[in-house]
């Protein structure tokens, strides 16, 4: 197995604070600032795949990341979601957690995470049951 989520590419990322299961990584040249990603320190595929305890800890992590965020960027708000799957648009079998900050000068601000996903253009087709 090569996952490179359990093999951290220092070269890409680097472990901003981690706690006893789970680090926050947050890349070095972020498409978008301050986003970074935590994710458990054993390889686990999905979301679904997490310990109570890594639940726990993905949770307290969370509360920490926010707080240095908020020093160092001022966002004006988060979009944090997990994609699960493939078809969920996970792309690194590694679960893992993105925590993004939003800014209200962006182009997209105030589109949330389920904006995409609802668009006509993401619609289902209909299906007749006849």
């Amino acid at each position: 197995m090569c996952c490179e989520y359990c093999y951290i590419k220092l070269e890409h990322e680097h472990i901003m604070m981690d706690n006893e299961t789970c680090m926050y990584l947050q890349m070095k040249k972020p498409d978008i600032e301050g986003s970074g990603i935590i994710i458990p320190k054993q390889h686990r595929e999905t979301v679904f795949d997490l310990t109570d305890e890594e639940w726990l800890d993905t949770l307290a992590l969370l509360q920490e990341v926010k707080i240095m965020l908020d020093a160092e960027y001022q966002p004006d708000g988060y979009n944090v979601g997990w994609n699960s799957g493939s078809v969920g648009g996970q792309h690194v079998f590694h679960a893992h957690l993105h925590v993004i900050p939003r800014f209200a000068d962006e182009p997209y601000a105030g589109k949330g995470i389920r904006h995409w996903l609802k668009s006509k253009e993401n619609q289902r087709p209909v299906t007749r049951q006849g």
